[in-house]
């Protein structure tokens, strides 16, 4: 087997069903940074970076249908503690009653990501790529279930539909992004303002990107009085699952807190993470149009947190960031008590 990954020319292992190293090439020696004698044994958990999915293998491996995982963006944790970008994919081997035995994991360097202002046709690449995934799974499940209705157990159904609803919910959640940019450059967006109880919606926010990072710990802390607010629920829930899915990417999804208060004016909604805070040269530039900090697994087009404040302050609210560096970060943003009174006034 060492002979056979020797002759390939990117960076290969053999990782058992227990998730550790039982052999590799050189090229993955090199890409992590250990000696192949170090770099077999090693668990695969301790060598990658997967952006707040739990350890494990993904509960979808399970099903004898998925071969591998598809080709997908990670961070290489070196010896030194710092982390390379690179391009890894996998295929599985099962046995005959279909039981993952082992997998072939493939890995490239990443390009790191400069500063420079992505052009057109970059952001439109980006965002075809971050739509591309969710409906890949959205494809390939309803696939299995229309072909393989009756061989399928109740359990795998239902994590297949949830996981189809999940996506489906993550595609509508991008397309409304694109759409906001033009109409917040152009002031036309259109808000549908209804009473909107925070405490449920935080609450469905934090359930739903669960999906996507198993890891997720979030703690919400709200007043017992804590009051409804009038504003569009989609878009306080676009604002508030952009802050969360933030604080999973670039700090760490356990130790989340959602932190509420209220004044005579307004309501603020504060997302408190346990990560290694923002350098004080990046804070200001974080709300800019298509910037993207060089930490953690940098994705998408850089425009998150350029859209949230557009709505937060399409609402008549804010949105702020503070960082302690080795602390972490808070992102809090506010919205208006009065908005349904100063709108209706005669």
């Amino acid at each position: 087997m060492a002979e056979l990954l020797d002759d390939l020319p990117l960076a290969a292992m053999v990782v058992g069903a227990d998730r550790m190293v039982e052999a590799a090439n050189q090229p993955a020696a090199r890409l992590t940074g250990r000696p192949l004698g170090e770099l077999v044994g090693a668990c695969l958990d301790d060598l990658l970076n997967l952006d707040g999915q739990a350890p494990g293998w993904h509960r979808s491996t399970a099903l004898r249908s998925v071969t591998g995982i598809p080709e997908r963006e990670v961070g290489i944790r070196l010896p030194d503690g710092t982390t390379i970008p690179a391009v890894v994919t996998a295929r599985y081997r099962r046995d005959a009653d279909g039981t993952l035995t082992s997998a072939v994991v493939m890995a490239r360097p990443g390009r790191a990501r400069g500063r420079h202002t992505p052009s057109g046709i970059e952001v439109v690449s980006t965002v075809s790529h971050e739509l591309r995934s969710p409906l890949t799974s959205v494809k390939g499940y309803t696939s299995l279930l229309l072909n393989k209705w009756d061989r399928l157990g109740d359990d795998q159904k239902k994590m297949m539909l949830g996981q189809v609803h999940h996506d489906a919910d993550r595609v509508t959640r991008l397309v409304t992004e694109l759409l906001d940019i033009s109409r917040l450059e152009t002031g036309r967006l259109h808000l549908r303002r209804q009473l909107v109880d925070l405490v449920t919606l935080s609450d469905s926010v934090v359930g739903k990107l669960t999906m996507e990072y198993p890891g997720l710990e979030c703690t919400m802390v709200f007043p017992d009085d804590f009051p409804s607010v009038y504003a569009d629920p989609d878009k306080v829930e676009q604002v508030l699952t952009n802050l969360i899915e933030n604080a999973a990417k670039y700090a760490s999804p356990e130790g989340m807190r959602i932190i509420a208060s209220f004044k005579e004016d307004e309501v603020e909604l504060a997302v408190h993470d346990r990560g290694e805070g923002i350098p004080e040269s990046d804070l200001p530039r974080v709300f800019s149009k298509f910037f993207r900090r060089d930490h953690g697994k940098p994705t998408g087009s850089g425009l998150g947190l350029w859209i949230s404040r557009g709505l937060a302050e399409a609402h008549g609210g804010k949105l702020t960031a503070t960082s302690i560096v080795g602390q972490g970060s808070v992102f809090a943003f506010t919205l208006p008590l009065d908005a349904f009174e100063k709108l209706h006034e005669s």
